[in-house]
């Protein structure tokens, strides 16, 4: 009889097959953590219970709040100040550096001046000069003054003795003539005088003007501020509407935030808002100062402007949230130190049925010691807390 080898062969293939598939589930198992105690695994209830419960428990609250919307923002200066040159000229010095604290009259940029001395030294020259053409045309008046005077005498001599007839016709009309000649010359020297005065004004103003235009040369500040940016080095060019330097204001600081369109009806000009400052980890509030009216066509948002009061470590460029009332909501709140993490997943340990299970819960704002559950608890649950009960 010969027995029929295909079957043993199939018998082998299969128990391989069925090892195999065996050996998959058990790794499954145990990636899930079935095998592993306490390990959370897919679902949101883990099998994992402690025999004993934990020394320190709370309460899940559920509590009916104000729905903000957070904006988020920067810190900048009330107050920022671009100093620009009024003149052109090469910079000379810089006399401040970022950080610099400066008050009113302080030098800040130096211009060379050269230039400017000699426009300076030219309007000097020309103010003596017409200084010398007015003492000229006032030397002409004088001498016109006094032809006129004897042209004056001279003719109402002959006047008279035309009338007693000692003096002829034609030494009346030459008399009378001179007369007229001289009084034209002396008007036309008064006004040769007048315009003598005119150019000496003129050219006085164009020395106060000229000697202004130097004092720009030296460029200082004219308020209390700090130095935040340096544009310009020695040796660069300075010219008129170039900026030069950045001062802001010190200690008076304001959040701006843009807002959505759609919530911008819920705020109001004066009103207080809270903002949150998240590299100090404070929670500032302040007066609403200014409300750009017009929206940002990119971005469908207005420009909110929050001023914050005077805290220590704050400073212009701070990224911060502002927070915009828009509504009630209920949420439940527990405490910060219920919270464990494994990994990536947060969990929190409840009394359920008399055992202490862990539930993977997502979280959302944190407010001081109390952290939002946006879901795993529905409010009222007890939960396990790591520390003092809050």
């Amino acid at each position: 009889m010969v027995m029929d080898e295909k079957k043993p062969r199939k018998a082998v293939r299969f128990l391989s097959f069925l090892c195999g598939v065996m050996a998959l589930v058990l790794l499954m198992l145990y990636m899930a953590g079935v095998f592993v105690p306490d390990k959370i695994g897919p679902d949101k209830i883990s099998d994992g219970k402690r025999k004993r419960a934990p020394e320190t428990t709370a309460r899940a609250v559920v509590e009916t709040v104000t729905d903000f919307y957070e904006a988020p923002g920067t810190v900048r200066p009330r107050q920022e100040t671009r100093i620009e040159s009024r003149v052109s000229g090469r910079v000379v010095e810089v006399l401040v550096r970022p950080g610099d604290v400066v008050k009113p009259g302080d030098r800040l940029v130096v211009l060379d001046s050269r230039e400017l001395q000699t426009r300076l030294d030219r309007a000097k020259q020309a103010v003596l000069s017409a200084r010398a053409r007015r003492e000229q045309a006032a030397q002409g008046v004088k001498s016109a003054e006094a032809g006129y005077k004897r042209a004056e005498a001279a003719y109402h001599r002959v006047k008279t003795y035309f009338k007693s007839e000692a003096a002829t016709k034609q030494q009346l009309e030459e008399a009378e003539a001179s007369f007229h000649q001289a009084r034209a010359g002396l008007q036309q020297a008064r006004e040769i005088l007048k315009e003598g005065n005119a150019g000496v004004k003129q050219a006085e103003k164009g020395v106060d003007e000229t000697r202004i235009v130097q004092n720009y040369s030296e460029i200082r500040a004219d308020t209390h501020g700090q130095v935040v940016e340096r544009r310009v080095e020695p040796g660069d060019m300075a010219f008129h509407g170039k900026p030069l330097l950045v001062l802001q204001t010190r200690g008076a600081l304001r959040l701006e935030a843009r807002v959505p369109e759609r919530i911008i009806h819920s705020i109001k000009m004066g009103e207080t808002l809270e903002t949150v400052i998240t590299a100090l980890e404070k929670r500032l509030s302040g007066p609403v100062s200014e409300m750009v009216p017009s929206a940002d066509p990119d971005t469908r948002s207005f420009l909110v402007k929050v001023d914050l009061p005077h805290t220590k470590g704050l400073y212009p460029g701070m990224f911060g949230r502002l927070h915009v009332p828009v509504g009630k909501t209920e949420v439940v709140w527990v405490p910060r130190n219920a919270l464990e993490r494994v990994g990536q997943l947060e969990m929190v340990r409840i009394n359920l049925r008399e055992a202490w299970t862990r539930i993977i819960v997502t979280t959302g704002k944190v407010f001081d010691d109390r952290v939002e559950v946006l879901s795993g608890l529905k409010g009222g649950e007890e939960v396990a807390v790591m520390g003092p009960a809050q």
